[in-house]
C-alpha cells in the first residue's frame, strides 16, 4: 500500500506492507532511495507512522545516500543473466582470499557459499560454511578482504567478542574504521 509522510517538512513516499510472519516493525531503504515499511499483520497504522516519525533522521540520512548512488553502483538491479556472471566472478575471489588469509588463521571451513543477500555482506554457520554476497566483487579490495575475514574469523569464534576482533584486527587493523564506512554504503 503506497503511503506519504511528512519527515522534516520534506514529504516522503513509502510502501507500506503488512506481514504475518513479521515480529516488529521494519524500515528498509533501497536502491533509488525507495523506502519500504514492513509491519506485524494487525498493527494499526497510526503506531507505524509514529516508529517514522522517530526513526525521521535515519530515514532522511538513508534515502539521501541511496539517491546519490551512481546509476551502476553496487545496490543497482540486475539481470539473472548479471548475476550470474557476477556470482561466479564473485565465487572465484571469495575462494582465492578465503585460501589467502586462511594460510594466516588455518582454520577448517566446509564450504564457499555466494548469494544474493539483501542485507548481509556474509554469514558463517555453525557447520563451518562460508557464504558471502556476490556484491563483495564490486567493492573496494580493503572492503572484500574485510568481509571475507570477518567470516573467517567467525570459524573460530561464532560471536563478536572480543576473542573475535581481536583475531580480525591480526589482518586486519583497520577494522574498526571500515565496519563504519560499510555501514554507510
Amino acid at each position: 500500500m503506497k503511503k506519504e509522510i511528512t519527515l522534516k517538512n520534506e514529504k516522503i513516499k513509502y510502501i507500506l506492507k503488512q506481514s504475518r510472519r513479521a515480529r516488529r516493525m521494519r524500515l528498509a531503504v533501497y536502491s533509488g532511495g525507495s523506502f519500504v515499511v514492513t509491519i506485524p499483520h494487525g498493527m494499526g497504522l497510526k503506531k507505524a507512522e509514529n516508529f517514522i516519525l522517530q526513526k525521521a533522521e535515519w530515514v532522511l540520512e538513508k534515502i539521501k545516500i541511496m539517491v546519490r548512488k551512481e546509476p551502476n553502483g553496487i545496490f543497482q538491479r540486475r539481470s539473472r543473466k548479471e548475476y550470474l556472471k557476477l556470482k561466479s566472478a564473485a565465487y572465484t575471489l571469495a575462494e582465492n582470499k578465503v585460501k589467502e588469509f586462511n594460510k594466516f588463521y588455518g582454520f577448517k571451513y566446509n564450504r564457499i557459499a555466494i548469494r544474493n543477500q539483501k542485507t548481509r555482506w556474509g554469514s558463517c554457520s555453525e557447520k563451518g560454511n562460508l557464504n558471502y554476497n556476490y556484491k563483495i566483487l564490486l567493492l573496494p579490495e580493503k572492503y572484500a578482504d574485510y568481509i571475507i575475514v570477518h567470516e573467517i574469523c567467525h570459524l573460530k569464534e561464532l560471536n563478536h567478542s572480543q576473542k573475535f576482533w581481536d583475531l580480525v584486527g591480526k589482518t586486519i587493523p583497520e577494522h574498526k574504521k571500515i565496519t563504519k564506512e560499510l555501514r554507510g554504503l
